[in-house]
């Protein structure tokens, strides 16, 4: 698997086979095809950076992914052409849902200018920025004007993606009182737009109540960025209800955004964090390879575990170890 001219050109023709092939490359640990992924991105960066990236969050059961398949639906209505990743932390462990999204999401995926694909998240933290950031700049390559980023919940993986994308949505069901305060704040401060879902039936009622109380516990919140006030909307992605109007509101926060330049900003904040990202994985993966550390690590992490020795004690002898330090 490389980088090959042929897989850069058919990339660039919008060939959903070869973004999958390209996505794979991303992805692979290998050292080889680390190199080859490299060369792949930094190929077709001139060609990215067009559309806008939408991630969207919430707990399990909010209906993620049937909104984003009514989203979607509505947006190819459009003329758009969109690409979705779903971000799985727990795809290497539990061995995921390869084909989940694809069924969970199934009308979408049979419309043409649509383009679905499990993102994995890798072994840490670090692994759902950089394999889904340059998801996103392939799928940006190949002709997608919009990418919507599907986390699997509220957590770290949650923070991750908040960082690479440029808007970020907070679908929540139906909830209020108790139920709010248990919704971990720092999601909520994270959120540039928050949709309460399922705004049908004999939720509606209960939708609009816990719409109410979000707008008001969000003025006890400081605003995230000057140019915009979160907007909290009552919808459903069953019937369809105020969707619509969500694309209008990514057209009015990208307008808002852009307008102090602080579109152009957070970008480039962005590409910065980005470069200290891949610092801090390439020195973790240089780290745990190397044979002075490797020879002591087991016995020190036993030490730690026993209580025997400090975290930081045994960081520093490691780190030492690793820079050929004496200690």
């Amino acid at each position: 698997m490389t980088a090959a001219p042929a897989l850069i050109e058919a990339l660039q023709r919008g060939d959903r086979r070869a973004l999958a092939r390209a996505i794979t490359l991303v992805e692979s640990t290998r050292p080889e095809h680390r190199r080859d992924a490299e060369r792949l991105i930094e190929a077709i960066l001139p060609a990215t950076g067009k559309g806008i990236r939408l991630g969207i969050s919430g707990p399990p059961g909010a209906g993620k992914s049937t909104f984003i398949e009514r989203f979607g639906q509505i947006g190819l209505d459009q003329g758009r052409r969109i690409a979705v990743l779903a971000v799985d932390p727990a795809s290497k462990r539990g061995g995921g849902a390869i084909l989940g999204d694809r069924t969970r999401m199934g009308e979408l995926a049979r419309r043409s200018g649509v383009f679905i694909r499990p993102s994995s998240a890798g072994d840490s933290y670090g692994g759902v920025a950089r394999h889904t950031r340059e998801a996103i700049l392939l799928c940006e390559a190949a002709g997608f004007d919009t990418v919507l980023v599907e986390t699997v919940g509220v957590g770290q993986s949650e923070t991750a993606v908040a960082e690479i994308v440029d808007m970020f949505v907070l679908i929540l069901p139906p909830a209020a009182g108790d139920e709010l305060q248990g919704l971990k704040r720092g999601i909520v401060e994270l959120a540039d737009l928050i949709l309460i879902n399922k705004k049908d039936g004999e939720f509606a009622a209960a939708a609009e109540r816990a719409a109410a109380e979000y707008r008001n516990a969000l003025r006890l919140i400081r605003p995230g960025r000057e140019e915009w006030q979160v907007p909290v909307r009552a919808v459903s992605a069953l019937t369809g209800a105020g969707i619509a109007e969500i694309w209008q509101e990514v057209a009015r926060f990208q307008a808002a955004l852009a307008a102090s330049s602080a579109w152009t900003r957070r970008r480039a904040e962005q590409a910065r964090a980005a470069l200290w990202s891949e610092i801090g994985e390439s020195l973790l993966e240089r780290f745990r390879s190397a044979p002075r550390v490797a020879e002591r690590l087991a016995a020190l992490e036993a030490e730690v575990a026993a209580g025997r020795r400090t975290p930081g004690a045994a960081a520093r002898i490691l780190l030492a170890a690793f820079l050929g330090e004496s200690g």
